[in-house]
């Protein structure tokens, strides 16, 4: 065996490894996740079925004002609680969705990171407190339809369950842990799929028993390797320890969303606008997308506006206008994201299925595939393993120090955006050191 062969194996017996043991961190966790994941995905349909009588309506000529329907949502909301925003309907079935906390509600579980910065009274813009209520009104008769806590609602119940099993933030790092594993098997089985010599990429027919299922493992692991990019890369984002460092690199690189000037007012000249004179400005400036509007928190404070359909992303925009004139004060549309703001705002619903059912289609195939590649991992160590041992993947000599320098670059920068698996990574180290300690004894005294 020459050199770069012998290189060469030294390598892949790293990261054969490597792969393992991410593999036996990250199933568990991932198992969970994919599983939660899936049902998530079908969120649309679900909440269809459970919530058309409080979010459509059948259209019956023309519509009251959208004060009336506030007023009627504020006698039905708890008492003393206060308006966070209202979403108008866009199309003709739509409910007027009103959104009430109590007073000082902070913002909650369900809000968006990473949200413009801005005036000191501005609200989340997608999601809100954790105690929230929202009532929806039948827009033409002002009729309430009945309310729900958003945290009840399945898509909210649904997200928690998928991001931190229906337990406090104290949990989300299981989720992190494991999408930071999953990366690290990503790298791995692509390093190890990678095609070369008499090694091909597509299964070959025929193919039966433990190499079978290493070759559909490793090809469908690899055909869907973008999807698991997106999947993975997005949902770090949200993680607590990534999501941080990740959110620290886009402000150090200029990659912020634009944030709205700080300190607008507005001018206390004639009768303050009412909800719908609001939402007529709002109407004359924004793309055609569904609205969600929050009224000045003062006297001198600004109306708001932004999308309330993630699903167009295109569509992007926020608003803010004096509360008394309607002119406009700020205004920022997909143009004026960055690219990362633009990339996150494309990723993320992605990652949750929003856009259709092509989105629901590609993602379902994405969890069975992550489904098949976790149960044939493990069908092959089962194979693998011999009676009696580990069933660790067998390192050669020198394995350690054979990894280029790029190899060692990237792991250094995965560690840096990913804490969890530089906390892992050395505690595996540690364990790697006392099984090559306790090799050697055993050697020694043959």
């Amino acid at each position: 065996m020459d050199d770069l062969t012998f290189l060469i194996a030294r390598r892949k017996s790293l990261y054969w490894r490597i792969h393992f043991w991410a593999a036996l961190i990250a199933s568990p966790f991932a198992l969970l996740a994919t599983l939660t994941g899936i049902l998530y995905v079908f969120t649309p349909q679900i909440e269809t079925a459970l919530y058309t009588h409080l979010d459509h309506v059948a259209p019956q000529g023309a519509m009251r004002p959208l004060d009336a329907a506030v007023a009627a949502a504020e006698r039905a909301a708890p008492r003393g609680w206060e308006v966070q925003h209202v979403v108008p309907p866009f199309e003709k079935d739509d409910a007027v969705q009103v959104a009430f906390a109590p007073p000082g509600g902070a913002q909650g579980e369900h809000a968006e990171h990473g949200g413009h910065g801005g005036h000191a009274a501005a609200r989340p813009k997608f999601g809100l407190p954790a105690q929230a209520v929202v009532v929806y009104v039948n827009p033409y008769d002002a009729r309430v339809l009945g309310s729900l806590a958003s945290s009840e609602r399945f898509g909210n119940w649904a997200k928690k369950l998928h991001s931190r099993l229906l337990q406090d933030d104290g949990w989300r790092w299981m989720i992190e842990l494991a999408a930071s594993w999953l990366m690290v098997m990503l790298v791995t089985g692509v390093v190890l799929w990678w095609p070369r010599g008499a090694q091909a990429g597509l299964p070959k027919r025929g193919a039966r028993g433990r190499n079978g299922w290493r070759q559909w493992h490793a090809f469908l692991g690899v055909a869907l390797g973008l999807v698991s990019v997106v999947i993975l890369t997005t949902g770090l984002t949200w993680s607590q320890q990534a999501g941080a460092r990740i959110r620290a690199l886009r402000d150090v690189s200029g990659q912020a969303s634009p944030p709205a000037p700080r300190g607008l007012q507005s001018t206390e000249e004639g009768a303050p606008l009412d909800w719908q004179g609001a939402w007529q400005v709002a109407r004359s400036h924004a793309p055609a997308i569904a609205v969600q509007l929050t009224a000045p928190a003062s006297q001198d404070d600004v109306w708001r506006a932004t999308m309330a359909d993630r699903s167009r992303p295109t569509l992007r925009f926020d608003l803010q206008f004096d509360a008394y004139s309607g002119k406009p004060l700020y205004y920022a549309g997909w143009d004026a994201q960055t690219a990362f703001g633009k990339a996150t705002a494309i990723g993320i619903p992605f990652h949750r299925g929003e856009f259709g059912w092509w989105n629901q289609a590609l993602l379902l195939v994405f969890g069975a595939s992550v489904l098949f590649s976790l149960v044939s991992g493990w069908v092959m160590f089962f194979k693998r393993r011999l009676p009696g041992s580990l069933g660790l993947p067998k390192l050669l000599p020198g394995a350690w120090t054979s990894p280029s320098a790029l190899a060692w670059l990237t792991a250094a920068g995965m560690c840096a955006l990913m804490p969890l698996l530089l906390l892992s990574g050395s505690l595996l180290m540690l364990l790697e050191l006392g099984l090559a300690r306790h090799g050697r004894r055993r050697r020694l005294a043959r």
